[in-house]
């Protein structure tokens, strides 16, 4: 048998040991806890309304959909393990499971990115060519962008197991808070720094692709917004846009920071990176339905007829 396989065998279970040195974990778990929920119960809101109203079954607000699906796998991949760990001190997780919940959770990041940069790509679209939108982007095509979206989300994603399943483990303690690729490949027997830098190539170009779409599409759409005349017009594509760029904000502004920056040097502590983690999972996911909610007129005002129907009866 080889050493492959003996290793394989011996660590049948990881035991998270991330929150270790927070002072009070029922505290954070609880806050956890709320975040998730409230997660939950927005993004699936917003899913509901646009599902069930048919005058939101336009482009836009399917690409709203596809991200608040995206929101609710991030959050579930990683946040019920960090509750059970805070509130219930269940440290443990078995290989098979650690190893799919790494996939979910790098899967669910490569396709926010996807997601918030094809909704750019709709309001490039929307304002650059007003007129030929209905027929460039038709609901079909939004769906058909979408699914091959999440098929080349998965095609990048093999390179995380691929990397991993090979090697031999040689220790069972995982040094952050769930199974994801920098704890599992620390957890090996091998030189981590080599796949550190492969996995950071990787996400330089999905980022700063992305993030560079993001802006080359901003930068069409603020030099229409210069030819305008009308202020009402610019007003208009202000509010169009301004929901998206705090989506933008939310995600890249922590995610260049725990992703690029400490691969040039910038030395984050372990409670740090924590912080910036949870950040970059619960953030934007927690931000982008209420955003949405707040600032898309026909979802406000689904919402509002709702409560007002609610409020006489409590």
């Amino acid at each position: 048998m080889s050493l492959q396989n003996i290793s394989r065998l011996r660590i049948s279970e990881f035991v998270i040991g991330g929150f270790d040195t927070v002072q009070r974990p029922l505290v954070v778990g609880v806050v956890v806890l709320i975040a998730y929920i409230l997660v939950i119960i927005a993004n699936l809101a917003n899913i509901y309304f646009i599902v069930m109203d048919k005058r939101l079954h336009q482009p836009m607000y399917l690409f709203i959909c596809n991200l608040a699906i995206v929101d609710i796998i991030c959050c579930t991949s990683s946040c019920p393990t960090m509750i059970s760990i805070l509130l219930a001190g269940y440290k443990s997780i078995s290989y098979v499971p650690c190893i799919i919940q790494m996939c979910i959770y790098h899967l669910s990041h490569i396709m926010e990115m996807f997601a918030i940069c094809i909704m750019a790509f709709d309001r490039f679209i929307a304002i650059g060519c007003p007129l030929r939108y209905h027929s460039m982007l038709t609901n079909a095509r939004s769906v058909l962008i979408s699914v091959a979206l999440w098929v080349a989300a998965f095609a990048i994603l093999a390179v995380f197991p691929a990397t991993i399943l090979p090697l031999p483990f040689c220790q069972s303690t995982l040094k952050y808070m769930f199974c994801e690729y920098a704890a599992v490949i620390r957890a090996t027997c091998v030189d981590p720094n080599p796949y550190f830098n492969g996995v950071s190539i990787l996400f330089f170009f999905l980022m700063f692709g992305t993030f560079g779409f993001i802006c080359l599409s901003y930068l069409k759409i603020v030099i229409v917004v210069i030819k305008m005349s009308s202020k009402s017009d610019k007003k208009k594509v202000f509010n169009t846009c301004f929901s998206h760029l705090i989506v933008i904000v939310c995600y890249y502004a922590p995610t260049f920071v725990l992703i690029i920056l400490t691969r040039f040097g910038v030395v984050l502590t372990l409670e740090e990176r924590h912080g910036l983690m949870v950040g970059t999972i619960i953030g934007p996911s927690l931000v982008n339905p209420f955003i949405y909610c707040l600032r898309t007129k026909e979802i406000r005002q689904k919402l509002l007829k709702i409560l007002s129907k609610v409020a006489p009866s409590l």
